[in-house]
């Protein structure tokens, strides 16, 4: 994730470099330059959806380090670019392996936490992404002092030290212990578990999750929907329940995080900088490395509150401070923009401070949960699908707003601004009346409360929207390890296997169908 954060802030400072202009030719090319930038995202959309059989075919470290390979050969041809044509080729296949990625760690994180560590370590993982993030700013303002060809082919390549560090790591990293039992490598799986957990492999505990694991593969393995089934929301009894609904909101926390309108500033803070609020590019670039210090501390205020406030009231509080920071630009730079007002100079730098906060709240609120969201909410057999699919749209819809920036700022100037105050003021109704909570639950619990039934309005139901895990869920998981408890875990663990739990499923259709041939004969004679 500190390279995906690097990547999302290096190209900001590379626009504005006068060397890159120059050798590309693209100096004034308002329209070139958003597509240079934005085509990156179109890769990371292809590389989030073909994430989707990748990763169930070769396993999440294996996954990781394809795209991870994928992106170094995107990373040279960006390195060495002379032409336009060679630098969109060089982002298209870099953004391909960043899909790739992006669509995976989530996943790969969420299945190897511990409940009470899964929101913090997805959180922690983002706030990696702002730390490549700041480092991209301040590495780009430093080398613009230097010049020339260096000033923007250093930053580009840097990028190759995340590279190597992620070859030198990801193969020591446990695999994920869900897809290790669905390959039926069960031991591996049960030591993971274990490992994982802090216990022995023959802990009561630790053979109630691995049953809870074969439940799901197994469930998996017999309610897997098509996907055009799905478009219909013609699931059956398949898929668990509200397949398609749970789909569109895992989504849609990664359509609401853009449409939040960070990457407006994430992507072009030195050229919003320049000119909306009219700075030289130098003191853009400065404003911009000190901007991702301030967002990398106070989005450390998420780690310990994703589990204490919950999903849903750091969403909203993100997306209602979001709204104030953004109105307020919009009013200030209105002003900026009067010819006869008298102090212009005033609200723009006045605007600067508005940016800034902006970052606060989206730091706090809405950096983490979007990528959490997807892999928690989804049903047993869409999880994987849906982190995909979530990660597929996170990409499609910053690609429109990388796109449209530029041309927004050109053409609309202050009212350009307008559009993302209204979207962060419209998530907070969104997200209060639709989002059910997914704080402190096992995933087995969040498929619990759809299978019973919670109604498209979910803020009047208590288990909905509670940051702390329902009681009765928590008497349903203790009742299952004193009952795992009671009996010799060498059986328990050969009866919590895949291939047993199979062949016992198909010994017992086989003998109900026997017995209504029996009976059917028996009435015959």
């Amino acid at each position: 994730m500190t390279l995906f954060g690097y990547d999302q802030g290096v190209f900001g400072g590379v626009i504005v470099t006068d060397d890159f202009l120059d050798t590309h030719h693209i100096r004034g090319k308002t329209s070139t330059i958003s597509t240079v930038t934005a085509i990156y995202d179109i890769g990371c959309f292809v590389g989030a959806i073909a994430a989707m059989w990748i990763g169930e075919r070769l396993g999440r470290p294996k996954t990781v380090l394809v795209g991870t390979t994928i992106m170094t050969v995107g990373a040279i041809l960006q390195i060495a670019s002379y032409s336009v044509a060679q630098m969109i080729v060089g982002r298209i296949i870099a953004g391909i392996g960043n899909g790739i990625n992006t669509a995976t760690a989530p996943v790969w994180q969420t299945e190897t936490s511990q409940v009470k560590w899964r929101g913090k370590l997805v959180v922690i993982e983002l706030i990696l992404n702002i730390a490549g993030f700041s480092l991209s700013n301040w590495m780009t303002y430093g080398l613009s002092f230097a010049g020339g060809p260096v000033s923007w082919r250093f930053p580009l390549a840097f990028q190759l030290f995340f590279i190597i560090v992620l070859y030198a790591t990801v193969p020591w990293l446990p695999e994920s212990p869900r897809w290790l039992i669905a390959h039926e490598y069960e031991d591996e799986a049960f030591q993971i578990i274990a490992d994982l957990e802090g216990k022995e492999i023959d802990d009561p505990f630790i053979i109630t999750q691995h049953k809870e694991i074969v439940f799901a593969v197994q469930y998996e393995k017999e309610n897997t929907v098509g996907w055009m089934d799905l478009l219909r929301n013609k699931t059956g009894s398949k898929g668990g329940t509200a397949t398609l609904r749970r789909l569109i909101l895992g989504a849609g926390t990664q359509a609401i995080q853009q449409l939040a309108g960070i990457n407006v500033t994430s992507y072009y803070l030195p050229t919003v900088l320049i000119e909306s609020v009219g700075l030289d590019n130098s003191m853009a670039r400065l404003l911009a490395a000190c901007n991702s210090v301030s967002y990398l501390l106070f989005s450390l205020i998420a780690i310990p509150n994703v589990e204490r406030w919950g999903r849903r009231r750091l969403l909203i509080f993100g997306a209602t401070g979001q709204f104030f920071c953004y109105m307020i630009i919009t009013i200030l730079l209105r002003f900026n923009e009067l010819p006869t007002y008298a102090h212009r100079t005033e609200v723009a730098k006045a605007s600067i401070a508005f940016f800034f906060l902006y970052y606060v709240f989206f730091g706090i609120g809405m950096q983490g949960v979007p990528w959490l969201y997807p892999t928690e909410i989804n049903s047993l057999s869409m999880r994987t699908k849906g982190a995909a699919i979530g990660t597929a749209t996170n990409w499609i819809f910053n690609f429109m707003v990388v796109e449209i920036t530029p041309i927004g700022i050109d053409n609309l100037q202050w009212k350009f601004y307008i559009i993302w105050t209204l979207f962060n003021f419209s998530f907070i109704p969104i997200v209060y009346l639709f989002y059910p909570e997914t704080a402190d639950r096992t995933l087995e619990d969040i498929d619990r409360l759809f299978r019973d039934g919670i109604g498209v309005f979910v803020y009047k139901n208590k288990d909905a929207i509670s940051p702390k895990r329902p009681q009765h869920y928590i008497q349903h998981e203790q009742a299952e390890v004193r009952r795992n408890s009671s009996v010799d875990p060498a059986v328990l663990r050969r009866g919590s296997r895949l291939t047993n739990r199979e062949d016992h499923l198909r010994m017992t259709e086989e003998s109900a169908q026997s017995e209504k041939f029996d009976g059917t004969e028996k009435e015959i004679v």
